[in-house]
């Protein structure tokens, strides 16, 4: 491999940086991956090999500039995914801090370009309960916020930053990312729900679902079309998640959840989950922020992704015949 390397990816052993690497390499990019030297590889297989390696910690600046050497481009993918209360402070090193410290050494490398991977939890609430949300929806800094949310908010206020002072950057901002995964992924532990039979009910709101494949395809696309300073949002359809866990059950051939969890009964359920998971040390599989988000239906708008990025997405359940063929061993492992 060349010694001069034209793309950073960070996060890039993660569920969405694996993929982004993988369609990067395959195009005949020279990648360098920043990585912690405790990280699996195991989503990159043979990928691992293909790419050069730089290790540090986002925490660590200094480690992040040595990496951005000989790069002009950078994809920021890493995040910590997290509801639990006692990540609240590491939420916000990595997201936030972490984002800071990418920025900083952008500008002090001489980096030309940096797309940044947000969230749909750092975009606003429409002003009506049925409004749909897109780029432009104000933030809201409501009590009710997760951690997780503000970290992320944080961190788009951050590469701002950057942008004024040197840079150019574009934004996106996922939706639900479903996809094969590894086991601790966060909507691989849905997927294991409704597969396992034993999902019985679920939440009566409605969220927005799309294929990791295209979230990695559509950053390459922000990082060629994107414009600076500009939020896009990334997802494909508005589901309920009624819809959701039935198209899931459909594939795997298991009986669909029957019940609807009352809202009530959900943040009981959140707060139960929460104290489960301080006492074991584990993530929690429900909290107080997420139940409350479940409990209620949000509408998606990706018209600005489609006609300035030229995305196209994929139909949930098309996502899930995939995910359903490679889990049950019908399909390769990607």
């Amino acid at each position: 491999m060349a010694s001069s390397h034209s793309v950073l990816v960070t996060g890039a052993t993660g569920f969405v940086g694996s993929v982004l690497t993988r369609q990067l390499v395959d195009a005949g990019t020279d990648v360098r991956i920043f990585r912690r030297d405790t990280s699996s590889l195991d989503l990159l297989g043979t990928y691992a090999e293909r790419v050069d390696h730089a290790v540090g910690d986002l925490r660590r600046a200094r480690s992040l500039y040595e990496a951005m050497q000989g790069v002009d481009r950078v994809y920021h993918v890493a995040a910590k995914v997290s509801f639990a209360r006692g990540d609240r402070a590491a939420v916000r090193r990595v997201n936030a801090d972490g984002t800071a410290h990418v920025v900083n050494a952008a500008l002090k490398a001489g980096v030309d370009r940096l797309v940044h991977t947000s969230s749909i939890a750092a975009l606003g609430r429409p002003p009506e309960p049925d409004g749909a949300i897109d780029e432009t929806t104000e933030w809201q800094g409501l009590p009710h916020r997760s951690a997780y949310a503000r970290s992320k908010r944080r961190a788009e206020l951050e590469v701002h930053r950057g942008i004024a002072e040197g840079p150019e950057a574009t934004l996106v901002n996922p939706s639900l990312v479903f996809g094969v995964g590894g086991p601790e992924t966060n909507t691989r532990r849905i997927v294991d729900a409704v597969r396992s039979g034993w999902l019985l009910a679920v939440p009566p709101g409605g969220t927005n679902g799309v294929d990791v494949r295209d979230v990695a395809a559509r950053l390459r696309a922000a990082m060629q079309k994107g414009e600076t300073g500009r939020r896009y949002f990334l997802g494909g359809e508005n589901l309920s998640w009624r819809t959701l866990a039935t198209t899931l059950a459909d594939e795997f051939g298991v009986a669909p959840p029957r019940y609807t969890i009352p809202p009530s009964l959900l943040r009981v359920g959140g707060m139960l989950a929460e104290g489960v998971a301080a006492l074991t040390r584990t993530q929690p599989v429900l909290a107080r922020t997420t139940a409350r988000t479940a409990a209620r239906t949000y509408r998606y708008d990706n018209s600005r992704a489609r006609a300035e990025l030229g995305c196209t997405f994929r139909p949930f359940a098309e996502t899930a015949r995939r995910v359903a063929a490679v889990l049950s061993g019908d399909a390769p492992t990607p």
